[in-house]
């Protein structure tokens, strides 16, 4: 079992400190190490509650967010940029900005793994300290929380993704997708390569450090070759 930093230096970087710090570390508990504790501390729960909480108070802000910022674009638009804003790689990106993964409570066979920066345990990591947030200070904290390291970091007239989507929209006929075609290292520090592709046909290659990051740089790239301005 291994127990990560002084969450008290997580509290500077977030820049708010905890009335309750319990909900601080129920945020940070992996289920594999409240399993392994289940034998000495049986009151030690993981933060899949929290998680659960955090996923429907982000959808929430987001949607509001999205809702004032572009007041003429309708449900499909704002639906996938919704969609992008609070997918598993964004969640895992704005936890790195935080280095939340050296915070976590882990078992320690997750440890070994390096699941520390595994992008689904920091995804629900960052969901569940969104909760916690919401439960100590109010909707504002969590707020502040959000848009600071998502909503300020993934701006969505910045998602290309998004952009192509539109753009294939537009004939209605075509099909838009995303195929790994390369995924080399570590389970923790992998590289992946991405093509888009439109109707199986490969119009842009990409390269990042999740899927999301290449899936970005392979839309990005379609963009340029259909000459939008970016």
């Amino acid at each position: 079992m291994a127990a990560g930093r002084d969450v008290k230096e997580l509290e500077m970087t977030i820049g708010y400190r905890f009335r309750d710090p319990g909900l601080l570390v129920s945020a940070l508990v992996h289920s594999s190490y409240a399993n392994e504790m289940k034998s000495k501390n049986p009151g030690v729960r993981s933060n899949e509650r929290l998680e659960f909480l955090g996923d429907a108070i982000l959808e929430e802000i987001v949607s509001r967010y999205l809702f004032a910022e572009f007041p003429d674009d309708g449900e499909g638009k704002l639906t996938l940029m919704r969609k992008s804003l609070v997918c598993e790689e964004t969640l895992a990106s704005a936890a790195r900005s935080l280095s939340l993964g050296d915070y976590l409570f882990l078992g320690h066979g997750e440890e070994m793994q390096g699941s520390r920066d595994l992008d689904s345990i920091l995804a629900d990591a960052t969901e569940a300290l969104i909760a916690a947030l919401r439960l100590d200070g109010g909707i504002e904290v969590a707020e502040g929380l959000i848009r600071r390291i998502i909503l300020s970091r993934e701006c969505a007239d910045a998602d290309y993704k998004t952009r192509l989507q539109q753009l294939v929209q537009q004939d209605g006929i075509e099909e838009l997708s995303y195929r790994v075609t390369r995924e080399d290292g570590p389970e923790h520090s992998k590289v992946f390569e991405v093509e888009a592709m439109i109707n199986s046909n490969p119009v842009g290659h990409g390269v990042g450090k999740s899927k999301r990051e290449a899936e970005q740089n392979a839309a990005r790239e379609a963009l340029r070759l259909f000459g939008v301005k970016l």
